[in-house]
């Protein structure tokens, strides 16, 4: 891992400040924090992994072997640093395209049991003289709905976590328009 790679996963351009990195990793740990996601298994597992990646860049980057000398970037020190809200939307646009990510993961599984569920109902109708091999298709049916109804329920909550992350950076845009 690089500074950029640290930098990108924590939405932040290359001349963010210490500062900067902190806010940014600091709202992406609120937002992304498995234990958001307890009464999800699969979402909360994600979150996991998403955390640890988070928590590497983190530490590569409090660590001093990202520092702004070693990716090149050349600074000034009297220049201000950017303004307190900028690391906060930074934070919010990271945890955001991740969320959107493991919903779009979640379509795809969704798609795939409705094909699920279609082809246990074909299969179901078209062997029914064959009662164990029409079991067999029925059990998939079952499977397929099992699966739909629960990303459904995940898409839902990703839904409403991307809905307060949009409230959230509202908010924050209101603040630094007022100032």
């Amino acid at each position: 891992m690089n500074r950029i790679e640290a930098l990108n996963i924590l939405g932040l351009d290359d001349d963010a400040t210490d500062r900067d990195i902190k806010v940014a990793y600091k709202e992406c740990v609120q937002i992304l924090h498995p234990d958001r996601f307890a009464g999800n298994a699969k979402l909360q597992d994600r979150a996991t992994e998403q955390f640890k990646r988070l928590q590497d860049a983190y530490d590569y980057l409090s660590s001093g072997r990202g520092s702004k000398s070693s990716s090149g970037s050349s600074r000034s020190r009297s220049a201000p640093p950017p303004h307190f809200a900028e690391a906060k939307l930074a934070g919010l646009a990271a945890a955001r395209t991740q969320l959107i990510a493991q919903r779009d993961a979640l379509y795809d599984e969704r798609r795939n049991a409705l094909i699920m569920m279609a082809a246990g109902a074909v299969g179901a109708v078209l062997l029914r003289r064959i009662v164990w091999i029409a079991a067999i298709f029925g059990t998939l049916v079952i499977w397929g709905i099992v699966s739909f109804i629960s990303t459904h329920q995940n898409i839902s909550t990703i839904n409403e976590h991307l809905k307060e992350i949009e409230l959230q950076k509202r908010s924050i845009e209101e603040e630094w328009e007022e100032e």
